[in-house]
């Protein structure tokens, strides 16, 4: 294990390899949200001690099993529990809110712990429907089209020179995202498709594909990025890393038992059925003996997220940031609770980080 405060990485033949987390605060049954926070909260602390390089929050909104619904308001209370990591959103779905909000708030988290603040920024809703029209009731900052020239008024409004309204009459007004900034968030764009990738290209941003979904269009996404790249400043070339679901545990075994319960939710999304809290591994094991509903994703999820020992499982990601040309891998920690786990603490995600940091 790397000493504290030194960065965690897996030896390649090339260049090491960093690894990073997001978190979407997992509700297990019968835990509160707040137990739930708590849980992550301790994750984070064990991050940093550990060298991640990065903890993500995401957004997602009236699901049962997800308790990160406010990236900026988890990062603040991170900040005040770590000193070396970064941290951001993974990210804020830019269509749910004012990009003058957006970038107040992540001036503010840059002006709370200075250097450490990326601002993960995605298209997606994060919800369902009738949800995504709650959200998007702020006129035209909902507007997607739109997209685009939010970011832009964010990167203007975040810097310390800020940005300027020219009226009608030619009169200019000055805006700033906070008074006597300093520095400002550094900014990515987070996506999972052909459009996603390319904006990010035209604008010189840094760029996250979300393989964490699926991994679906991976190669088409990245070569796009990569090849149509144009740098915003002199220099700037492109930057990038993926996403991809993790589960560690001493056995293989055990690794499969805990992956079981997030293999359950995804086939409730796949199949549109009702959403729950995330089942503990004794409730997943035990439902599946009846109703087989991860059956046809097992096999699935074998191959793609990166499930097993510690050894095995940090080459499987050292091969996978090898083929795609990444310096880094953000993992997201799928590890389930078990019926005896305390519901303010989160054992297995936890023994993920601490078993992968091990084998670096």
């Amino acid at each position: 294990m790397r000493s504290r405060g030194s960065p965690l990485s897996l030896m390649m033949s090339a260049a090491p390899l960093a690894l990073s987390v997001l978190d979407l605060v997992p509700v297990r049954s019968q835990q509160t949200s707040a137990q739930a926070i708590s849980a992550s909260l301790a994750v984070v602390e064990a991050a940093d001690r550990l060298g991640y390089r990065r903890y993500w929050f995401a957004e997602h909104h009236n699901m049962p099993a997800v308790a990160s619904t406010s990236p900026p308001v988890l990062v603040a209370a991170a900040a005040a529990r770590t000193s070396r990591i970064r941290l951001g959103s993974g990210g804020v779905m830019l269509p749910n809110h004012s990009p003058l909000v957006v970038a107040e708030q992540f001036a503010a988290l840059e002006a709370i712990a200075p250097g450490r603040i990326d601002l993960g920024i995605g298209r997606a809703p994060g919800s369902d429907p009738v949800i995504t029209q709650l959200l998007r009731q702020s006129g035209t900052t909902s507007d997607v089209e739109r997209f685009p020239d939010n970011i832009r008024d964010i990167l203007a409004l975040s810097s310390p020179e800020g940005a300027s309204l020219r009226f009608t009459s030619g009169q200019e007004y000055a805006v700033h995202a906070t008074p006597a900034a300093t520095a400002a968030p550094e900014v990515w764009l987070l996506g999972s498709s052909d459009y996603s990738a390319q904006l990010a290209a035209s604008m010189g941003l840094p760029y996250v594909f979300a393989n964490h979904f699926s991994g679906e269009g991976l190669e088409r996404a990245l070569g796009l990025y990569r090849s149509q790249f144009r740098p915003a400043v002199d220099g700037d070339e492109p930057r990038t890393f993926l996403t991809a679901n993790v589960v560690v545990a001493d056995t293989d075994a055990d690794a499969h038992a805990l992956a079981l319960p997030q293999v359950r939710m995804m086939a409730r999304l796949r199949t549109g059925r009702p959403l729950t809290a995330l089942e503990t591994v004794e409730e997943a094991a035990a439902a599946e003996q009846t109703d087989g509903l991860a059956a046809p994703l097992i096999s699935w999820a074998r191959e793609r997220w990166f499930i097993g020992t510690p050894d095995a499982v940090a080459e499987r990601l050292r091969s996978f940031a090898t083929q795609w040309q990444v310096d880094e891998i953000m993992i997201s920690p799928v590890s389930a609770a078990r019926d005896n786990d305390p519901m303010d603490a989160a054992p297995a995600r936890l023994r993920t980080l601490e078993l992968l940091a091990a084998a670096a």
